[in-house]
This record gives structure tokens, C-alpha cells and sequence, in this order.
């Protein structure tokens, strides 16, 4: 049987070495480079292709080809040899100016996404590419990682006292002043009870529900609940309108349901809860127990009550359907009681804005953890 090709040689200069050398030594080569740099050092000292394929855990084929390279050109062998095939017909610099074109708005007064065979038009009337196809660009914009008809939309808030309002609403949810009692409340409204006007068709292998886009409605419900945020109880009730007199009737069920100690109300800027006359009367009623903070301007998203809502938006009114009014209050009372049999609060992790001074905020039980212990 015959022994085979014969292993080239290779002889590597002194300065080739030191260079593949100083190679595997960097943290950030990367690895192609790394194994590349290995074969050429190990075939160097003398070491059979087979050898080093097994060492490396690569095929003989990549061994041989790499060590061929390397013997007839040295360390340059190792580079990248130009792939064969057309090339490309749209180089680097206009890519970039492909992708800044897709970033423009489409219309100064008007659309902001333009299509793309008006992206097409467009580099070819200013000089961009002289032709360029749909398929082409969007290969372009998605090896670029651009996605001009995507929005998402913000909503900023220009309260000047937005990081002090949240900071100190948070300071409540990781912790209520002693013996006091902090609730997060809030209304939902124009609450539909709608009814499907035919009966879903329920889904099976290889097919969705169907549900008939016809609907009846039978009318809005507005909910105004309150969360205790440390607990994680609920109160609520149901009516037919959100007005003054509705929410002080609530309030007032709020304050027989938490009859001592004070109470922390957290809530939005609802021109029902600037009412100061009516929320003074109120807190004269009942011993100044109540202390009210407000959310900034446009961040909802610091009051929990807001996660309450989406739960039952999910569970209570996502694909239902209630023949009425009573209907839509007995399935909305049923959910509440449901979460005041085993209630759970919310696990608020958010710690606040960072300092004045740039030092970022830090939970309580955090900084006791990293304080050096006083124990022998």
C-alpha cells in the first residue's frame, strides 16, 4: 500500500514566529485567526499534518490546504485569498448612502416611511447607484440592520420634577412608612359590553378560532380599584359613570376598609384627583389620615395599578363575550374576589432614577448585603 503525499515542508523567519506568536497571546484575536496561527507554528516544528488535525480538532483536508499555503507563501498564507465570483456592483461608500436615504422622511408635511421602489428612485435621481432592484435594497437595509417603517412611539414627560416624583414613589413600594398603609389606585373606563353576535368557531389541527366581526353593544362600565400595594388586596366597584361624586364614594369605602393608620394614596393627574376642596373636606372627615402623591406628567407607568388593569384587560375582556351590562360587573367583581383569595403584590424592582451626584440608587437590602460585616 503506498504511504501517500508526502507533507510539505515548512520553515517559518524568525519574524514570522514572533508574530504568530504574539498572536495567540491576544485576549481579543479572533479564533479563526488563532487555529490558523497554531497550524503554522506546529507544522514549523516539525509535526505531521495527521498530528496536528487530531491536536486541533479539525479535518485533514483544512490542515493540509492551510499547511500548503503557509509552506509556499509563510505567514501570509494564512490571510484571506480573494473569493472567486462577480463583484459586488454596489461598493461600501454607497451602502451608506443607501442606508442614510431609507432614514430620510418621505415627505417634509406628511408621510414619514417612504416604500421602497420610491427608495429605488430616489438613488437613482440623486446619483446614488445608476440601477438599483427592490430585492437588492432590502438585502442592503437588512444586512444594515435598518428598519425605517418600523415605529415606536414614546410619550416624554415635562414635569421638571419627574425623577423626584418617581424616586419618591418607589421609596413607598420598597417599603411603607411605619404603620402606615400605601394604596396605588386609579380608574378604568369606558369599559364595553359587547356581545358576539354568532358563536366562535373553535379551532382545531391546522385551523384558528373563527369569530364573526359582528357584535352587539350593550353599553360601558367604569372600574375604580385600589391596590395595597404590600399586600397585594384589592377593592373595587363598578359603575355606570367616573364622576366626582363616584370617586369620593369609593374613597369613602376605601377609608371604613383601612380604618386606622395613615394611608398613602398613589394616583395619576386626573382633574378628579386635583380636586383639592374635595379631597381637604375628605381629609378633614377622616383625621388628615390620607396623604396623596401624584405620578409626573405622562408616566402612568409608575402607578401598579396599571399592571392590575392589563391582567384583567387579558383575563376579564380579551375575546369575550357578555350579553350585558351585569354580565360585564359579575365576571369583573368574580375577578377581583378571585385575587383577594390568594393575593400577591406586585414585585417592584425598579429602584428609582440615579442621584444629583451620578451615584446610582440602590435597593436596602442591596447595600446591607455589600456592607462589610461587623461579625468576629
Amino acid at each position: 500500500m503506498g504511504r501517500g503525499r508526502q507533507a510539505q515542508v515548512v520553515k517559518l523567519s524568525r519574524k514570522d514566529r514572533s508574530a504568530l506568536q504574539a498572536l495567540l497571546r491576544q485576549s481579543t484575536a479572533a479564533q479563526r485567526d488563532v487555529v490558523r496561527a497554531r497550524i503554522a507554528l506546529m507544522a514549523d516544528e516539525g509535526q505531521t499534518t495527521a498530528a496536528i488535525a487530531q491536536s486541533l480538532g479539525l479535518s485533514l483536508p483544512s490542515v493540509s490546504k492551510r499547511r500548503g499555503r503557509v509552506a509556499s507563501r509563510g505567514a501570509a498564507g494564512l490571510q484571506e485569498v480573494p473569493r472567486p465570483g462577480r463583484p459586488r456592483r454596489i461598493g461600501d461608500a454607497q451602502r451608506l448612502q443607501l442606508l442614510a436615504l431609507a432614514c430620510e422622511p418621505a415627505e417634509a408635511q406628511g408621510r414619514t416611511t417612504p416604500t421602497l421602489d420610491e427608495l429605488c428612485e430616489r438613488a437613482v435621481e440623486q446619483g446614488v447607484v445608476e440601477h438599483i432592484s427592490r430585492s437588492h435594497l432590502q438585502r442592503i437595509l437588512q444586512a444594515g440592520d435598518v428598519r425605517p417603517h418600523r415605529v415606536r412611539q414614546w410619550l416624554h414627560s415635562p414635569d421638571p420634577q419627574f425623577r423626584e416624583k418617581v424616586n419618591a414613589i418607589c421609596e413607598l413600594y420598597r417599603a411603607a412608612p411605619k404603620g402606615s398603609v400605601v394604596l396605588s389606585i386609579d380608574e378604568k373606563t369606558g369599559i364595553q359590553a359587547i356581545e358576539r353576535k354568532h358563536a366562535d368557531r373553535a379551532p382545531r389541527p391546522g385551523h384558528t378560532r373563527r369569530r364573526e366581526f359582528e357584535y352587539i353593544r350593550h353599553g360601558t362600565q367604569a372600574l375604580i380599584a385600589a391596590l395595597d400595594v404590600h399586600s397585594g388586596r384589592v377593592l373595587g366597584r363598578c359603575s355606570d359613570r367616573r364622576t366626582q361624586d363616584d370617586l369620593l364614594a369609593f374613597m369613602e369605602e376605601v377609608a371604613r376598609a383601612y380604618p386606622q393608620g395613615p394611608v398613602h394614596v398613589i394616583w395619576d393627574n386626573l382633574n378628579t384627583h386635583r380636586a383639592q376642596a374635595v379631597w381637604a373636606d375628605f381629609n378633614a372627615r377622616h383625621d388628615q389620615r390620607f396623604t396623596f402623591h401624584f405620578t409626573p406628567l405622562h408616566a402612568s407607568w409608575v402607578n401598579q395599578i396599571e399592571l392590575l388593569f392589563g391582567i384583567y384587560t387579558r383575563r376579564v375582556l380579551r375575546h369575550a363575550s357578555h350579553t350585558s351590562k351585569q354580565h360585564l360587573r359579575q365576571r369583573t367583581e368574580a375577578f377581583l374576589a378571585q385575587r383577594n383569595t390568594h393575593p400577591k403584590p406586585f414585585k417592584w424592582t425598579f429602584a428609582g432614577f440615579e442621584l444629583q451626584t451620578g451615584e446610582p440608587k440602590k435597593l436596602a437590602h442591596h447595600a446591607q448585603r455589600l456592607r462589610p460585616s461587623t461579625r468576629r
